[in-house]
C-alpha cells in the first residue's frame, strides 16, 4: 500500500452521516516529533475543538508512562485529536476508555475475522499482539480541563517488526493476509478510511460518556473487554480475577480474599503471562 492511502481523509469524513467536528481541519504532516506535540502547541493558540493532526513519520512518538511508539515511516496510523470538553479531570478516564474502543471497532470492522480485544486501559489487541495504542494527555488551567488530546497510533501496512518485539506487535496488514489466506478477502484497508472510521465511532458516544460515563457503551465495552475473566497483577503486586470496568473507566478486580477492587490506574499483567505486549519499549 503506497503512502498516498491517507489522501481523501477529510473528505470521508466530512462525508460521514450526520454532523462531523473530529477531523476537522485535518492537517496532514509528512513528519512531527509527535502529533500529540502539534495538538499541545496548537491548544494552546487556541485552536478549535475537534482539529486533528495525521503524519506519516514521528520521530519522538510517544506512549504510556514515557515509552516510545515504534511505527516505519507510511506503516502506521499515527494521529492526535483535540478536544474542548467541559469536564472534570475524573472524566478523562471515561474518554480514553471511550477512544479505545472506538479504535477496537474500526478494527474489527478492517478485519473481522480477527480476534481483535481491548485490553484495559489502552491497548488493542489481536490475540496476544498489540496493534494499537491510546494516549490521553490534558491542558490544565487549575482544576479545569482546557482541552484533552487523543493519540492514537494504529499498525497498518506493517509485515515486519524489529526482533525485540515481533512476538508481542502486529498489524493489520499482517492479521489480513492470515485473513485472506483463510477466506479469499483480498481488499485493503486504507489509512484514510480506517481514520474516518475511528472518528466516527469515537464521537458518536463522546458528548454522553462526557456526561455519564461508560454506562450507554456497556455492552460494546463488554463484548471487547479482553482481561474479563482472567487473572491479573498490578504494578504493586496485588492480585486478582478482572471482572469489567465500572462506568467511571476502573478495571475490576475480585482478589483473592473476595473483596472487589478498582484499579485506577498502573500497569496490569496477566497472571500467566507477566510480559508486555506492544510496539512500545
Amino acid at each position: 500500500m503506497s503512502a498516498d492511502d491517507l489522501a481523501g481523509a477529510e473528505a470521508l469524513i466530512r462525508a460521514g452521516a450526520g454532523p462531523r467536528t473530529l477531523g476537522i481541519p485535518l492537517h496532514v504532516l509528512r513528519s512531527t516529533t509527535s502529533t500529540n506535540d502539534e495538538a499541545h502547541r496548537a491548544a494552546k493558540e487556541g485552536a478549535a475543538h475537534g482539529a486533528t493532526w495525521v503524519a506519516e513519520a514521528q520521530s519522538a512518538g510517544r506512549g504510556r508512562r514515557g515509552r516510545t511508539w515504534l511505527s516505519p515511516d507510511g506503516d502506521g496510523l499515527l494521529f492526535s485529536v483535540l478536544l474542548r470538553l467541559e469536564c472534570a479531570p475524573s472524566r478523562l478516564p471515561p474518554v480514553a476508555l471511550l477512544a479505545g474502543l472506538a479504535v477496537h471497532d474500526a478494527v474489527a470492522r478492517a478485519v473481522p475475522g480477527a480476534a481483535v480485544s481491548l485490553k484495559w486501559p489502552n491497548d488493542v489487541l489481536v490475540g496476544p499482539r498489540k496493534l494499537a495504542g491510546v494516549l490521553i494527555e490534558a491542558v490544565t488551567v487549575g482544576a479545569r480541563v482546557d482541552a484533552v488530546i487523543v493519540g492514537v497510533g494504529i499498525n497498518v501496512h506493517t509485515r515486519s517488526f524489529p526482533q525485540e518485539i515481533r512476538d508481542r506487535a502486529t498489524s493489520i496488514a499482517l492479521e489480513s493476509a492470515l485473513e485472506s489466506a483463510l477466506t479469499s478477502k483480498t481488499a485493503p484497508v486504507t489509512r484514510a478510511r480506517l481514520l474516518a472510521d475511528v472518528l466516527a465511532t469515537f464521537e458518536r458516544d463522546l458528548d454522553g460518556v462526557v456526561a455519564d460515563g461508560l454506562a450507554r457503551v456497556r455492552s460494546r465495552l463488554e463484548c471487547a473487554d479482553g482481561l474479563r475473566g482472567r487473572g491479573v497483577r498490578s504494578e504493586g503486586g496485588e492480585m486478582g480475577q478482572a471482572c469489567g470496568i465500572d462506568d467511571d473507566g476502573r478495571l475490576l478486580v475480585r482478589l483473592a480474599t473476595g473483596a472487589l477492587a478498582r484499579w485506577s490506574a498502573g500497569e496490569v499483567h496477566l497472571t500467566s503471562d507477566a510480559g508486555h505486549s506492544g510496539t512500545e519499549d
